[in-house]
């Protein structure tokens, strides 16, 4: 019993710290639409821009630009949605070494709509 509680302690030590671990640095490919997108560091805060895009417009566009570390991994700041033009209240968390939420709200946040971005 105490063997099995300790191992079991272990594999949730180990699941909790790799999103710990992991980084929001790098590139990262919004499912959607192909879109690559850097993200990096500026000013001690996380930002973003586009690298790859289907609408060439949107390349080099910055669309974080210093969203503010608010938990672990979590990130608060404005995000340019380049499909509408429109730049929205954001939400970002790492949810793992390969897996970014990007989350764009209204109203204060009551409400908000994103997705899952992949490396």
């Amino acid at each position: 019993m105490r063997l099995s509680t300790l191992a079991m302690a272990a594999v949730i030590a180990l699941a909790t710290s790799t999103a710990a671990l992991a980084s929001p640095y790098g590139t990262w490919t919004r499912p959607s639409n192909g879109t690559k997108v850097e993200f990096y560091e500026c000013g001690g805060k996380l930002c973003a821009k586009v690298l790859s895009s289907k609408n060439k417009d949107s390349v080099g566009k910055v669309i974080v630009s210093g969203a503010a570390k608010t938990g672990d991994n979590t990130w608060k700041g404005n995000l340019l949605n380049t499909e509408d033009g429109q730049t929205y209240a954001g939400i970002i968390t790492l949810e793992g070494p390969k897996a970014l939420s990007l989350k764009g709200c209204v109203l204060g946040g009551v409400i908000c709509t994103g997705e899952t971005w992949t490396r």
